[in-house]
């Protein structure tokens, strides 16, 4: 009897490890589709459209928002849902501060196609940047990643020399997520999108950002916090008080701190000998009394 229902037991793991391999990405993807001829509407802003084509049937479709004399342009990698159509509402949060903005669309999202894996949308992005890269110098290009695009940038940051990576409510790693709703499956053989934002991180050379609002309850601030200790001296950390996961931009603090970041300049070494970084605490000695 016993040996019956470890039987059981065992075949319903697997199943559900089966489920689980094959279901994933519609767990962490939440695509819109769009027709190949939706025309993008955005009033009052200019904007081109572009696709990249990388590779045979292979097609990244994306946004261009353009100003007369922008003082650089930011890579906009969004979230996990929906398409640039809605996203490209979010460009403004740039280019009030005279940066262009650059969207793109992962494979499977808007009119972007292509069969999606962790390696396949590295490298799209890496070939949107390499383009990005043959129109204006990498020290005016800010790459930005917005929750599953967190990853990525920190990815595209690792392996090229942008003047700032921006991360706004960044995971430490899709796997490490996975864990906190699904702690008794072997994520390590079955998850195809470990997506190691923490790893990443050690390799870059630029200034880091990281924005994240202290009641995230997808994404716990705490995490943020693990990763601002990666790359400690050249990251900083910037708490939105009271904001969760997707309602960072509803908090005016948060616009302060993306024009703090934009317009911010790589800080100076702080110095040992002008600062009181080397003090250390002197115990007050005992007053003795005859």
């Amino acid at each position: 009897m016993m040996w019956s229902v470890v039987t059981v037991v065992l075949i319903v793991y697997v199943i559900t490890n089966v489920i689980v391999y094959y279901a994933q990405e519609r767990f962490l993807f939440k695509p819109e589709k769009l027709p190949k001829d939706f025309e993008y509407k955005y009033p009052h802003k200019d904007f081109k459209e572009y696709n990249i084509e990388v590779g045979p049937g292979e097609n990244i479709n994306g946004i261009h928002f353009q100003l007369p004399e922008p003082k650089g342009v930011v890579l906009y990698l969004k979230g996990n849902s929906r398409s640039i159509k809605g996203w490209g509402k979010f460009a403004v949060d740039f280019t009030r501060l005279n940066f262009d903005v650059v969207m793109v669309d992962y494979r499977g999202f808007g009119k972007s196609t292509g069969r999606r894996s962790e390696e396949a949308i590295k490298n799209d992005l890496q070939i949107v940047y390499d383009v990005m890269k043959q129109q204006v110098d990498e020290k005016y290009i800010i790459v930005y990643g917005r929750s599953l695009g967190s990853g990525f940038a920190a990815k595209l940051a690792s392996t090229n020399k942008p003047r700032m990576l921006i991360l706004e409510s960044p995971y430490y790693s899709l796997r490490r997520m996975a864990r906190r709703y699904i702690p008794f499956m072997p994520l390590s053989l079955i998850l195809r999108f470990p997506v190691r934002t923490f790893v990443w991180l050690k390799y870059v050379k630029c200034p880091i950002k990281i924005i994240h609002g202290t009641n995230d309850r997808l994404i716990p601030f705490k995490t943020s916090v693990k990763l601002s200790k990666i790359n400690p001296d050249i990251t900083r950390l910037y708490p939105v008080i009271g904001g969760g996961h997707n309602n960072l931009h509803t908090f005016e603090e948060y616009h302060r701190m993306l024009e703090e970041m934009v317009n911010s300049k790589l800080p100076k070494p702080v110095s040992k000998e002008e600062t009181s970084i080397n003090f250390k605490k002197q115990k007050d000695k005992a007053v003795e009394h005859n």
